[in-house]
C-alpha cells in the first residue's frame, strides 16, 4: 500500500472538518433563521460570500467542476436574497452547531490552535478562494477557529487543485468525468447531478478524454489516465505544502494526531456517497 502524502493526509483529516456543513441540518436551520432557503443557494452563497456579491463567472472559475448554467441559476440572484456579510455569519453559526454537536466531548483547543497556525501560513498568490476565506475575521472559539483552519486550507488547496488541472488541460466538465473514471461505483450517478453537467457535456467530456487515451469510451479509466491523474494529485500536494512547512514536522505530526479522532467524528456524518468524494478519514 502506498503511503499518503504529508498534503494528502492532513487533508484527509481537516476536509471532514470543513465538509460538515453540506451533509447536516444546523447550516439549513442557520441560513433559513437568515432568510435564504433553497439548497445549492445555501452552498453558492456561503463558499462565494468571501468574494463578495460577485456574479457568475468568477464563481464558475474559481468553483471549476461546476457547470456554468449551475452557477448562473444562483449568482447572481442570490445576493438579493441575502448579504454576503449575512451568509458568512449563517454559515459561521452553522458550522459551530453542528460540529460542537459532533465532537460532543473531544477536546478541540489545541488542534484548533495548531490548524490555524497551518492556516496562517497559505501562501496567498493565484489562491483566490484560500486568500478570501484567509482574509475573514478568525472565529474566537475553538469549534469556530478550528472550522475557519479547515476551511482555509482546503480552499487553499482546492485553488492549487484547479491550477494543476489546468496544467494538465482538463476543463472543468472533464475534471470530474476523469474523478469518476477513476474512482468507478456511484461516483458519475452522484457528482453529475450535483455539479449540473447534462449527459450530453459528460459524453462528450468523456469522449476528449478518451482521445486523450486517458479513458475508454465507456468512461473507465485507463492506465494511462491513472498514471496521469497521479501526476495531477502530486502537483496539487506540492502546491499544498507551504503550510506544513512553516508549522514544521513535529507540529505537523501533532496536528495530525490531534485530528484524527476529530475526524472520524465528522466523517461519520457525511454521507458514504458524497459527491465531494469524501472517504473515510486516514489515520
Amino acid at each position: 500500500m502506498t503511503s499518503l502524502s504529508t498534503e494528502r493526509r492532513l487533508w484527509s483529516l481537516f476536509e471532514p472538518v470543513h465538509a460538515v456543513i453540506y451533509f447536516m441540518p444546523h447550516p439549513t436551520v442557520a441560513f433559513e433563521a437568515a432568510g435564504l432557503t433553497g439548497g445549492w443557494r445555501r452552498y453558492f452563497a456561503g463558499r462565494a460570500a468571501a468574494l463578495g456579491p460577485v456574479g457568475a463567472g468568477p464563481v464558475t472559475a474559481a468553483f471549476f467542476g461546476f457547470a456554468p448554467a449551475m452557477v448562473a441559476r444562483a449568482l447572481p440572484s442570490v445576493w438579493s436574497r441575502i448579504t454576503p456579510e449575512a451568509a458568512l455569519a449563517a454559515r459561521t453559526a452553522g458550522a459551530r452547531a453542528a460540529l460542537t454537536e459532533v465532537f460532543a466531548d473531544l477536546p478541540v483547543a489545541e488542534a484548533a490552535d495548531l490548524l490555524a497556525t497551518a492556516a496562517k501560513a497559505v501562501d496567498l498568490p493565484g489562491r483566490v478562494l484560500g486568500a478570501a476565506h484567509a482574509d475573514l475575521p478568525w472565529p474566537e472559539d475553538p469549534v469556530g477557529r478550528l472550522w475557519h483552519a479547515a476551511t482555509i486550507l482546503r480552499e487553499h488547496r482546492g485553488d492549487g487543485h484547479v491550477a494543476a488541472l489546468l496544467t494538465a488541460g482538463v476543463d472543468g466538465c472533464e475534471s470530474v468525468a476523469w474523478r469518476s473514471a477513476i474512482e468507478g461505483g456511484r461516483l458519475r450517478e452522484v457528482t453529475q447531478p450535483a455539479r449540473g453537467w447534462t449527459d450530453q457535456e459528460w459524453e462528450a467530456a468523456v469522449g476528449r478524454l478518451a482521445a486523450r487515451g486517458w479513458s475508454t469510451a465507456d468512461g473507465t479509466a485507463t492506465a494511462a489516465g491513472r498514471d496521469a491523474y497521479a501526476e495531477v494529485e502530486a502537483l496539487t500536494d506540492r502546491l499544498a505544502s507551504e503550510p506544513w512547512r512553516r508549522l514544521g514536522a513535529a507540529g505537523t505530526d501533532r496536528c495530525a494526531e490531534l485530528l484524527t479522532p476529530l475526524a472520524i467524528r465528522a466523517g461519520r456524518a457525511l454521507p458514504p456517497d458524497n459527491p465531494l468524494p469524501l472517504r473515510p478519514p486516514v489515520a
